[in-house]
């Protein structure tokens, strides 16, 4: 028996929904043999393929180790990076620099949580996880505010990269933003050790603060964070699945309106989703759970048959079975409240009304069972599963409403074109505050995510590639989006410090100043920071390592040429095309 591309997704989702599944938690992030060792993030690729080497790594277990490690790498003049138990950041910022260079992990370094119930604060290691964070809040008696929506993060790393949640109200939605002080090992001369640790605290060292609370880990090794917490309180949620009319005039509104909304947009089904999510008292009923579809365990199997099935609708530049593949993933979204769970178990019915540990953020798949084995988080590298680039912008709120209706005129074009974004999660549309960091967003923003498929080889061209190119570059470049630190293709960073303004040369300031031998800085890192964009060779746009100038950036030999964009025509993409003519 055959089944289309349709019925197959629909049968792996049916077998996802009858199998009880339970998940090996992923791979340590480096590994190490006799030669050295190797660093690699979740996702099993760095933005260019490229292995990342260091000669030996250390695990620290108390901050007087973690100084020790700091010293001896600041005393032997070697390059160093910090590297965390999870490693979900897409960029190469925790690839050290030179062959002699050292790693420094976090990952047994979360011993302590200390909570001031009076002051209203927690402390904790750096490597303490957010979950472990959040449960040990949760029970006290209190919440943590904000959080990003995936849980398999550490607390230092998840500041570093300036990752958030959405929310306009209060101290917002970035984690950040909630963070009171920070203990910060940094190098220094032998007369103080070669290292020290320095206790950074809001209200007295906010010059300092506003520069570590989002550092890339190029600052030194955040050893403890400070969180301001909440009395604890319970969130109530619904999902409106509904049109995309008008979404460039309501999106405003909505962010407005709900403490902690979202909107996730299917521009090629035509389809917003609206999220209704609101603080309810702790005494309201109710026990639900956010267990987001994207983030549960998968059966290794149907990880693999629906990477399987994405490689052949590219392969056979199938849009119509993209759009098929896109309305089953949303229409199974819809009917599961897109992971919500009425009583911890299943989905009943809106609204869903859980403690906020349970509804901020989640990642079920991050833990482990002894029953089962053959189940993963579906982008594991290790089964060749889901294997996919991330675009997030942040856009000023000003500018925000035209992009909406770029994308919409982009989109009425062909819909079919915009598919492949949608078989992900579409469009996530997040609201975070302006923020006194650096690095950080200096106003009210509204954020975007996107994912789309990434080829197993760098030199494969990818379906309708040109339109996810000229929404990248259209972000960036026509509307000047900052990118969130810890996501994004190379080409998100160009020009990033000049987005910054004088708040970079603040940082830069900082930087020099506890860091002047550049320990923690590595040429990764740099090109990041700075925004450099190289020098381009042959395919380098199709992994947006580079914006084509010539055909030969593309893949003129599989059909793909440097053309103009088609709404934002300063765009510069590869586009498919049977005519070999070169763009003028």
């Amino acid at each position: 028996m055959r089944f289309s591309h349709t019925q197959s997704l629909s049968v792996l989702c049916l077998l996802f929904t009858i199998w009880t599944v339970r998940s090996v938690p992923p791979q340590p992030p480096v590994r190490c043999d006799q030669t050295g060792c190797t660093v690699s993030n979740a996702y099993g690729a760095w933005p260019d393929r490229k292995n990342c080497n260091a000669a030996n790594i250390t695990y620290p277990t108390t901050e007087e180790e973690l100084r020790k490690a700091v010293a001896y790498a600041s005393e032997h003049n070697l390059k160093a990076k910090t590297v965390t138990k999870f490693s979900h950041t897409i960029p190469k910022l925790a690839c050290p620099s030179g062959s002699e260079a050292m790693l420094i992990s976090t990952s047994k370094y979360n011993s302590v949580i200390e909570i001031e119930p009076d002051r209203f604060t927690v402390t904790a290691d750096s490597g303490v996880s957010l979950r472990e964070l959040i449960d040990k809040v949760e029970a006290a008696g209190f919440s943590v505010g904000t959080s990003p929506y995936w849980e398999g993060v550490s607390i230092g790393g998840l500041i570093s990269t300036g990752s958030h949640g959405s929310s306009w109200s209060g101290r917002g939605g970035s984690v950040h933003d909630h963070v009171v002080g920070i203990s910060l090992v940094v190098p220094t001369n032998s007369s103080e050790g070669y290292a020290k640790v320095i206790r950074i605290e809001e209200g007295r060292d906010d010059k300092l603060l506003n520069a570590v609370k989002v550092s890339l880990g190029v600052l030194g090794v955040i050893s403890k964070v400070k969180l301001s917490i909440l009395k604890a309180f319970k969130r109530s949620i619904t999902y409106n699945f509904t049109s995309d009319v008008a979404l460039e005039d309501i999106f405003m509104e909505h962010g407005k309106k709900f403490e902690y909304g979202d909107i996730t947009w299917y521009p090629s089904r035509k389809t917003a989703v609206y999220r209704y999510d609101v603080r309810s008292p702790v005494n309201v009923s109710g026990n639900g759970v956010n267990d987001f579809i994207g983030f549960q365990s998968n059966p290794i199997l149907i990880s693999k048959g629906v990477r399987a099935l994405e490689k052949s609708l590219e392969a056979s530049k199938s849009e119509d079975g993209k759009c098929k593949t896109a309305d089953t993933t949303l229409a199974y979204k819809k009917l599961t409240g897109n992971g919500l769970k009425n009583n911890g178990l299943i989905f009943t019915g809106y609204p869903v009304i859980g403690n906020q540990g349970k509804i901020q953020t989640s990642g079920s798949c991050l833990y482990s069972s002894s029953i089962r084995i053959d189940v993963s988080c579906s982008w594991d590298p290790r089964y060749n599963g889901l294997f996919f680039y991330e675009t997030t912008a942040m856009f000023p709120l000003s500018r925000f409403r035209d992009f909406i209706l770029d994308v919409k005129k982009l989109r009425d074009m062909k819909p079919e074109r915009l598919c492949g974004i949608d078989i992900y999660n579409g469009i996530l549309i997040r609201f975070i505050k302006g923020s006194k960091a650096y690095l950080g967003q200096g106003e009210d923003s509204v954020v975007i995510d996107f994912n789309y498929y990434r080829a197993d080889d760098a030199l494969t061209p990818r379906l309708n590639q040109d339109v996810m190119e000229e929404m990248e570059q259209m972000a960036f470049f026509k509307y000047g989006a900052k990118p969130h630190w810890g996501k994004n293709r190379k080409v998100g960073f160009f020009g990033v410090k000049q987005k910054y303004g004088p708040n970079f040369d603040k940082f830069l300031e900082v930087k020099n100043k506890l860091d002047p031998k550049k320990m923690f800085s590595s040429e990764w890192s740099d090109e990041i920071f700075f925004g450099r964009e190289g020098s381009k060779y042959d395919g380098c746009a199709l992994e947006g390592n580079c914006v084509c100038s010539e055909d030969r950036h593309c893949s003129p030999s599989k059909g793909y040429f440097c053309r103009q964009g088609l709404v934002y025509t300063q765009a510069r993409v590869c586009r498919f095309s049977s005519a070999k003519v070169s763009m003028a």
